[in-house]
């Protein structure tokens, strides 16, 4: 049961990233200071998702 779990959660942690990933791309197309802070956040999500991943 762990290891079939832990594999789930590697699964989520990866649809995580990629959806955060994106998110900074989308933030990323405007020119706006809010915008550059959203960017940022969700790419230091999707770096801590691809950690759990790992």
């Amino acid at each position: 049961m762990c290891a079939a779990k832990s594999d789930y959660v590697g699964q989520v942690s990866r649809v995580c990233a990629q959806v955060c990933r994106d998110c900074a791309d989308e933030c990323a197309k405007f020119n706006s200071e809010v915008c550059r802070e959203c960017a940022q956040i969700c790419r230091e999500c999707a770096d801590k998702c691809e950690a759990m991943a790992a």
